[in-house]
């Protein structure tokens, strides 16, 4: 039987593993629910602190993305551009439903 969840088994495989080097994250949060991302953001900052490690994440995590002075690089059909946390389309999605679910559920729902 299984004592930890997906996202648990992630964080602590993650954090004991991985302590030096680059390494290439493709969509975390997907293991993650937003308790265990701000987990891996500690884990993050610790390995920032310890200065060994490079860490390049495709996301699309609002919560990720927000990590402190991250670059933010926005991929798409016209090349790669560095963009600001506020004006990343995952902050303005989600920020505009949490503001408001009952417009968007008007809209998605509508007759």
């Amino acid at each position: 039987m299984l004592k930890q969840s997906h996202g648990e088994s992630f964080l602590a495989a993650f954090n004991s593993r991985f302590r030096e080097g680059l390494f290439l994250l493709d969509e975390p949060e997907a293991a993650l629910s937003p308790q265990r991302q701000l987990s891996l953001l500690t884990i993050i900052n610790g390995m920032e602190r310890e200065g060994k490690s490079q860490l390049i994440i495709a996301t699309h995590s609002p919560i990720l993305l927000a990590y402190p002075n991250a670059d933010i690089y926005l991929l798409d059909e016209k090349g790669m551009e560095l963009v600001e946390y506020e004006n990343t389309e995952h902050y303005r999605i989600t920020k505009s439903f949490l503001d408001n679910p009952k417009m968007y559920f008007d809209m998605l729902f509508e007759e």
